[in-house]
């Protein structure tokens, strides 16, 4: 146990405020969020590690720092209403909801939704769905949408979705450098978008494509 408090202790102090987050709300979370409750069997030792931690299905767990690093670019309050694109092994899922009033998770991969509902059992306010929503999901409006796939190209759909003051993170580029990007919907039809960090992380399945040109 010692260990593992440990281990847990030093993400945090060499990965995370080192990665710029600083929000004390974000730190003492992730102390009570056991990440290794979300890891697969067989991987526990690597729930601490600077890395993707494989989920199977060709989805991955972002690294640590990059989680925390969305969290507090997106200023989640009690009233947000959380739209989550993949689900994963629900760990961001859970961090969302810690702040957000109410998280709607969506996962292409059945197994990986039926995985990430037996982490989430206790959490009230998460809506776990089953299906495609890299180019969007339903009509609702959002105050923040995070997608944990990469898109080469950022449907437009995901912006109209944001309510005024909304926030979307998403990952867009093709390997190996992508942007980390912040959007936020300033006005009806004014949108800022900050570049936070360069990373790359696996394609979400189905993701829009540039129109590349064919000889």
């Amino acid at each position: 146990m010692q260990n593992l408090e440990q281990a847990r202790f030093n993400m945090i102090e060499q990965q995370i405020r080192p990665c710029d987050v600083l929000e004390a709300r974000i730190l003492e979370l992730l102390h009570h969020v056991r990440r290794e409750q979300f890891v697969p069997d067989g991987k526990k030792a690597m729930a601490f590690m600077d890395m993707e931690i494989p989920l199977g299905y060709g989805v991955s767990m972002w690294q640590p720092k990059l989680e925390a690093r969305a969290l507090q670019e997106l200023h989640i309050g009690r009233s947000d209403k959380v739209l989550e694109v993949g689900t994963g092994s629900g760990y961001l899922t859970a961090l969302l909801s810690a702040f957000a009033g109410h998280v709607t998770s969506v996962e292409i991969v059945p197994e990986l939704s039926e995985i990430a509902r037996t982490h989430l059992l206790h959490r009230e306010n998460v809506t776990l769905a089953v299906g495609d929503a890299s180019h969007g999901w339903g009509s609702e409006k959002y105050d923040v949408i995070v997608l944990t796939g990469s898109t080469p190209v950022l449907p437009l759909v995901f912006q109209s979705s944001l309510n005024v003051g909304g926030r979307l993170f998403a990952i867009v580029g093709d390997a190996p450098v992508m942007e980390a990007r912040l959007i936020t919907r300033v006005a009806a039809d004014v949108f800022e978008t900050v570049n936070i960090m360069e990373t790359s992380v696996a394609a979400l399945q189905n993701a829009q494509q540039p129109k590349r040109f064919v000889f």
